[in-house]
């Protein structure tokens, strides 16, 4: 019982030894705890005030109000360019001219600027701002294929630019091709144990007729346009060229060629392809894919293709709920950009091309489609402005300003018909200033397009040359 005191009075000492050591450290803030001989610290000074933190009040304008009066600098001589050009008997007695800056919007000289008249392909870039703002850049034309036992079925998807072979990643025409469709269709075949099919196409996406009738048979026979449809090989041309034939009937004879190149791959197609609706619930056996919308549209303002044109609006037709035809894409493009903004009143299109008699468009029209085509603040329509020719280069302005100080400075969609001679775009000044301009011309004198095309390539290359700051 004593050892047991003991050992208990010992324990209680360790406890009360070790206590008082750990105080002393923690007095010191060598252990944590809450003791401390440590001064006690000051208060912490109050939360700063930034300087810069005050009303500034009310701003002074570095600049005084403009005189709404003032005449813009350099309007005069625009309008003295103009005054000249329109009484130039070379454009005959119907012409309508606008020419605005683009930056602001002033116009800086104009005749007869509201007036409707025929546009010829200038009509194109309604199309091209209709396509892009309502279905956007980067859209993909579908070219499938599906099956319905031992028949497949080539399905058109609006796709007239195929290449006949292997497609081409960088190009705009021939991006999808009919030999990589035939490859997967075999692909697909072979592991169902089946080497022979019959072979239908579906190119139902547009509606009838495939020629417009405002269109002029010699046209179509002179190969300026072809037959539109919901696929084809090569813009349907039978051969190389920039204005060869085309195929009567371009879905037809982009199936044959599907059909040579599945039997290339070992699928033998029995008889020869059929018009047939795409059977519901088939089985797709493979799909190649248009290059982007925007490369499209870049393609026929370069080119002025009619073709293509004609595709692009039937697909803004479909985007609408409108038949895809061409009363339906010329009704859907116009409302379109009148969505966006531009007053079309008055405004009437026989097609989307520009390539039909019947056309009614007004300069005032087509500069404010220019106007937002290359505003900053509409970068979806980028391709309208790059895509246009550039005086001198490219398309269909290659072969004009080739020796003109505004050559490579001027970027215009061009227009032609007989009596119709056009030209829409843009041109760097002198000073360095982007304007816009408009001509059309629709009672040209007889002798073809020389003359009234030097007298407005004149026109803009003086333009060029203006300080119009």
């Amino acid at each position: 019982m004593a050892t047991a005191v003991r050992v208990v009075g010992t324990a209680a000492l360790v406890v009360v030894l070790a206590g008082g050591a750990y105080a002393t450290a923690d007095a010191y803030d060598v252990a944590p705890g809450l003791v401390t001989l440590a001064p006690t610290p000051a208060p912490p000074s109050p939360f700063p005030t930034a300087p810069g933190a005050v009303d500034p009040g009310p701003a002074v304008a570095a600049l005084g109000e403009l005189d709404a009066q003032a005449p813009v600098p350099g309007a005069a001589a625009v309008q003295a360019l103009v005054d000249g050009l329109v009484v130039d008997p070379r454009m005959g007695a119907s012409v309508g001219v606008v020419v605005a800056d683009q930056l602001t919007g002033e116009v800086l000289a104009s005749h007869l600027p509201d007036q409707g008249r025929t546009p010829a392909s200038t009509a194109k870039l309604v199309t091209a701002v209709a396509a892009l703002d309502t279905l956007g850049p980067d859209v993909t034309l579908p070219t499938t294929v599906v099956q319905s036992g031992d028949q497949i079925v080539l399905v058109g998807g609006g796709d007239m630019m195929l290449a006949a072979g292997a497609g081409d990643p960088d190009a705009t025409v021939g991006r999808a091709g009919l030999a990589d469709l035939a490859a997967q269709v075999a692909r697909e075949l072979t592991l169902q144990g089946r080497t022979t099919v019959s072979l239908g196409v579906d190119d139902t996406l547009f509606a009838a007729p495939t020629l417009s009738p405002t269109w002029n048979p010699s046209d179509v026979t002179a190969g300026f346009v072809a037959p539109v449809t919901a696929l084809a090989v090569d813009i349907a041309k039978m051969r190389e060229g920039e204005y060869p034939p085309r195929y009567p009937d371009p879905s037809i004879a982009a199936a044959r060629t599907f059909a040579q190149r599945l039997a290339e791959v070992g699928i033998t197609v029995s008889g020869s392809p059929q018009r047939t609706n795409a059977p519901e619930g088939g089985t797709t056996l493979g799909e190649v894919r248009s290059a982007p919308l925007e490369d499209v549209v870049h393609y026929f303002l370069d080119t002025s293709d009619n073709t293509i044109t004609e595709v692009v609006s039937r697909l803004v037709a479909i985007d609408a709920g409108l038949p895809a035809s061409f009363d339906g894409g010329a009704q859907a493009v116009l409302h379109a950009v009148a969505a966006g903004g531009v007053d079309t009143t008055g405004a009437h299109l026989s097609d989307a091309s520009g390539l039909g008699a019947g056309s009614v468009l007004a300069p005032d029209l087509l500069l404010d489609l220019l106007r937002r085509s290359t505003d900053p603040a509409h970068p979806g329509l980028r391709e309208v402005a790059t895509g246009m020719p550039v005086a001198g280069l490219t398309g269909t302005l290659s072969d004009r300003f080739t020796s003109s100080t505004a050559r490579g400075l001027a970027r215009a969609k061009t227009g032609s018909l007989p009596h119709v001679t056009a030209l829409a775009g843009t041109v760097m000044s002198a000073d360095r200033r982007q304007l816009v301009f408009v001509v059309l011309a629709d009672q040209t004198p007889d002798g073809g397009q020389w003359g009234p095309r030097a007298a407005i390539d004149g026109f803009v290359t003086s333009l060029s040359g203006c300080g119009c700051a």
